[in-house]
């Protein structure tokens, strides 16, 4: 039985273009993939200013523009480009290629924590 933190095959090499990225739901998270020329690098899919999904954004240098309102993000590390010491990034997942297919790590969401009753 898989764990769900495990790596999970999104794609087959070629399947996404070159200088493009591409949506996939990875243990319950939408994840932008890109294909940069020296690989593949993965986002959380949504932008964190308006909710746009990153994947539909402009590749550009590291950067992935945002399609609404051109918010650049880092597509390796998810830092906001615009304002680099800010809080706001889209989170960075490990990417790895095996055989032919492109997985995706995305962790386990934390436990959610409730208060106890009294």
């Amino acid at each position: 039985m898989r764990a769900m933190s495990d790596f999970v095959g999104v794609a087959k090499i070629g399947e996404i273009p070159l200088g493009e990225g591409r949506a996939f739901t990875v243990n319950g998270r939408r994840v932008a993939v890109f294909h940069k020329g020296e690989g593949y690098h993965a986002i959380d899919d949504f932008c964190p200013h308006m909710g746009a999904s990153l994947a539909e954004g402009y590749l550009e240098d590291n950067g992935v523009l945002c399609p609404w309102h051109a918010w650049k993000f880092c597509v390796e590390t998810g830092t906001w480009l615009d304002n680099p010491k800010s809080a706001t990034k889209a989170q960075a997942f490990a990417v790895r290629v095996e055989n032919d297919e492109i997985q995706v790590h995305v962790p386990d969401p934390p436990p959610r924590v409730f208060a106890a009753e009294t």
